[in-house]
C-alpha cells in the first residue's frame, strides 16, 4: 500500500520550483539568448513531483477498485457505503490529514499540492476523491476562521487515521443561487436562535455531501451556513455554525439519486432544534457570507483539476480506440485526419486546463485565499472544458461510447456533466462571484497576470500580498 506525504516537510514545499538555466553558456542554450534570465518555469519541485507520483501509484493500485465495488449497489447510500473501505486506505495514506495545519497535527498541504494529487486521483475515480474534497469543504471554514480554542477542538480528530468525514450545509432546499441575498426573507433560510448559552438551529438542507455519513451514522461534523435573525439582512445575520454530527435532531429525510458522481451521497438533512454551544459560531452573525465563499474558493481548484483528470481518462479511452480499432476499414482510424485532429484539440484542452487550474492554486497560496476570481474563472471554463471534451472523446468512438459493452466514456460524461453545476453552479457563479466581482471599485483586470488580488474588498483581501 503507497503511502504519501509522510516524508515530506512543508516548510521545504514551495509553489513554484526556482528557475535553473540549463547553462550560464550563452552559445549552448537552446533558445535564443538575451543576456537576461527568465524567471517564469513551470517544472515540479523534486517533492512536488513525488507526491504527484504517489497519487498516480495510488489511484492506480486502489481506487481502479471502486467501480467493481459500486457495481452491485443500485441507490447512492448504498454505493457511499461501499466506498468506505477506499477512503479508509486514503486516511491511512495520508490524504486526510493532509487537509489539516501542522500545529493541529495534520500535514497542511498547499493548494497546489493537492491539486497534483487530486488529478492523479480523479483520472482514475471521482467519488472517493470528492469525499476527500468535501470532508476538507466542511472544515476549511473552521481552518480559516476558526479561534485557536475551536481549531483546537475540532480539528485534531480528523489526523487520527481513521475514515472520519465532514460536510458543509450550505444548499438550502429549493436553491441557494441567492444566498447572499439581503432582502428579508430570502437568501439563507435555516435559522439559528440564540438561547442561554446555545444555538437552536432549524432548517432543511440538500446537497450535503457526506451527509448521511458511514451506514447512516451522520459525519463527525458539519459546518450549518444559517441565519441568525430572519429579519435582518443577510449581511448582518448570516453565521456559519460546526454542529457535531452526533447532536440530536439530525436527521437525512430523503437522497438524491444523481447521474453521475453516482456514490456520491446528495442527501436531504433536516435540523430540528438542534442544539450547540454559543461558541461553536466562527467569527460573529454577519460573517457567514464571505466564510461561505472563502470555502467554496479553496474547492475550486480542485474541481477545476479534477476536471483535467476526468479529461485525461476520456482521452486514454479515445486514444485506445483509435489505435487499435479499424471500424471495417484498412488502418487503424488514428491513420485518418479527422480522428487525428480530435485527438489533437482534446490534448490542446487537457494542457490548456491543467494549468489555469494550477495558476489558481498558486494564486490561492500566494494571496492566502484571499482572491477568488482566478478560482471562480477556473472552476467554470475547465468544467464547461470538460464536458465539451468528454462529448468530443465519445463522438470520436462513436455510438458504442454511448451504449455498448464498455460504458466508459458515457459514465465519464454522466460525471462530467455535474461539474458546471455543482459547488456553485456555473451561471451563479459567473453572476454573484465574477460579475459581481468586476463592478467593485478599484477591480483591476491585470491583477492575476500580476499575482495580486482582483480587488480588496474584505478584511481578508486587505493583507499584503505577494
Amino acid at each position: 500500500m503507497p503511502t504519501l506525504f509522510t516524508s515530506l516537510d512543508s516548510s521545504t514545499r514551495h509553489s513554484l520550483a526556482p528557475f535553473k538555466p540549463l547553462t550560464n553558456d550563452p552559445d549552448k542554450h537552446p533558445w535564443p539568448h538575451d543576456g537576461k534570465t527568465m524567471t517564469l518555469d513551470f517544472s515540479l519541485s523534486e517533492e512536488q513531483k513525488q507526491i504527484q507520483a504517489d497519487a498516480a501509484e495510488f489511484a492506480d493500485t486502489v481506487l481502479t477498485q471502486v467501480a467493481g465495488a459500486m457495481r452491485p449497489y443500485h441507490d447512492p447510500e448504498s454505493r457511499f457505503n461501499a466506498i468506505k473501505p477506499f477512503y479508509e486506505q486514503m486516511a491511512d495514506a495520508g490524504f486526510i490529514t493532509a487537509l489539516i495545519p501542522k500545529e493541529y497535527g495534520g500535514t497542511a498541504f498547499t493548494s497546489l499540492e493537492f491539486c497534483l494529487s487530486a488529478e492523479e486521483l480523479a483520472r482514475v475515480d471521482i467519488n472517493v476523491p470528492s469525499a476527500i474534497l468535501s470532508t476538507g469543504l466542511g472544515l476549511d471554514a473552521i481552518i480559516n476562521f476558526g479561534s485557536d480554542e475551536q481549531k483546537t477542538e475540532f480539528l485534531p480528530q480528523f489526523t487520527d487515521g481513521t475514515p472520519r468525514l465532514a460536510g458543509i450545509a450550505f444548499s438550502e432546499v429549493g436553491g441557494s443561487a441567492n444566498f447572499d441575498s439581503n432582502v428579508v426573507g430570502t437568501g439563507v433560510r435555516t435559522t439559528a436562535r440564540l438561547e442561554g448559552d446555545e444555538w437552536v438551529i432549524n432548517g432543511h438542507k440538500q446537497y450535503t455531501t457526506n451527509g448521511t455519513g458511514w451506514d447512516g451514522a451522520h459525519p463527525d461534523l458539519f459546518t450549518v451556513l444559517c441565519t441568525t435573525d430572519p429579519l435582518s439582512p443577510i449581511s448582518e445575520a448570516a453565521a456559519m455554525i460546526v454542529v457535531p454530527g452526533s447532536t440530536p435532531g439530525i436527521e437525512v429525510v430523503g437522497m438524491i439519486d444523481t447521474l453521475g458522481h453516482v456514490a456520491t451521497p446528495s442527501p436531504m438533512v433536516n435540523f430540528t432544534d438542534v442544539r450547540v454551544p454559543a461558541g461553536n459560531i466562527l467569527g460573529s452573525p454577519g460573517d457567514g457570507v464571505k466564510i461561505a465563499q472563502s470555502s467554496f474558493t479553496w474547492t475550486s481548484a480542485p474541481i477545476a483539476i479534477a476536471c483535467v483528470g476526468r479529461m485525461r481518462a476520456a482521452f486514454d479511452v479515445a486514444y485506445e480506440f483509435a489505435k487499435t480499432q479499424h471500424r471495417g476499414g484498412p488502418t487503424p482510424i488514428i491513420e485518418y485526419q479527422n480522428a487525428g485532429y480530435m485527438l489533437a484539440d482534446l490534448k490542446m484542452k487537457i494542457e490548456a486546463g491543467r494549468y489555469l487550474a494550477l495558476k489558481a492554486a498558486d494564486h490561492y497560496d500566494k494571496t492566502g485565499g484571499a482572491d477568488r476570481e482566478i478560482a471562480n474563472i477556473a472552476k467554470v471554463y475547465n468544467s464547461e472544458l470538460c464536458v465539451q471534451a468528454v462529448y468530443d472523446a465519445m463522438r470520436l468512438v462513436g455510438v458504442e461510447s454511448y451504449g455498448g459493452t464498455d460504458n466508459a466514456l458515457s459514465e465519464i460524461m454522466a460525471d462530467a456533466l455535474c461539474f458546471p453545476i455543482y459547488d456553485g453552479g456555473n451561471m451563479g457563479v459567473r453572476r454573484r462571484q465574477l460579475h459581481e466581482l468586476m463592478k467593485q471599485e478599484g477591480y483591476d483586470p491585470l491583477a492575476l497576470r500580476d499575482g495580486k488580488a482582483s480587488v480588496y474588498s474584505t478584511e481578508k483581501d486587505a493583507v499584503q500580498l505577494v
